[in-house]
């Protein structure tokens, strides 16, 4: 493959970055505070293709000028479809089936275990780790009595009914884990797989295992909820 077909490939791909990284996109795949970190390589990659591509342009006119014509073969041209599926058709973020592969993550905590109250007003928005952190290794103790709502996507079971999930990431979506909810109670949950919900209800002494790593799974009296928009942010 010419210079010309690598210059045109790394356009397309810091264009890619750039197009991701400067809109919401970018947080499907990579931790927010890497923004200026990608805004940074597309511009770079952009800078560099055109470079190659003005270089290569004007040594060519002089090669023309001089001694004629070179041919070479088109076929790296095909190089561009991949990179024109990353530009046109963006991948969603890790949902209902990502999570049904994995355990959840819910690991035990350090020495210091202590949880804090949780903010004042019923219903409390409460992060899924955050839930299952404290109905599991907190014995429900800061959760008992109040009115929680609790955000995520709609995963089926291990037993086929609903359960709550979201994606837990380190760095980038290639570490994303799960985290999940079973919902309990008279409020059943109808809502698709993938479809993102928010649901209110109580804390509850129920609990399972994942069949995934034998982690445990607790879960939520429900006592109401809905469908909502996907955010910004879907991951933990």
């Amino acid at each position: 493959m010419n210079k010309q077909a690598q210059a045109v490939i790394m356009l397309l791909f810091g264009g890619a970055i750039l197009k991701a990284s400067l809109s919401d996109l970018y947080l499907r795949y990579v931790k927010e505070a890497l923004q200026p970190f990608l805004i940074g390589a597309g511009i770079l990659l952009v800078a560099a293709a055109v470079l190659t591509l003005w270089y290569d342009l004007r040594g060519r006119a002089a090669t023309d000028d001089g001694h004629g014509h070179h041919h070479e073969p088109r076929v790296g041209w095909l190089l561009l479809l991949p990179v024109l599926g990353l530009l046109l058709v963006a991948p969603p973020a890790l949902g209902s089936y990502a999570a049904g592969q994995a355990g959840t993550v819910l690991t035990a905590p350090g020495s210091d275990s202590d949880y804090p109250a949780l903010p004042a007003g019923d219903p409390v928005d409460v992060g899924l780790l955050d839930y299952a952190s404290r109905a599991v290794f907190d014995g429900g103790r800061s959760l008992t009595g109040r009115t929680l709502r609790l955000t995520g996507f709609v995963t089926p079971g291990p037993d086929g009914e609903p359960m709550l999930a979201r994606m837990v990431m380190s760095c980038c979506a290639a570490d994303g884990r799960p985290i999940k909810v079973g919902l309990d109670g008279d409020s059943r949950v109808t809502a698709a797989p993938d479809t993102w919900v928010q649901v209110t209800g109580a804390w509850t002494t129920r609990t399972a295992k994942d069949p995934v790593n034998q982690a445990e799974v607790p879960y939520l009296q429900v006592t109401g909820w809905q469908e909502i928009t996907a955010p910004k942010q879907q991951y933990e």
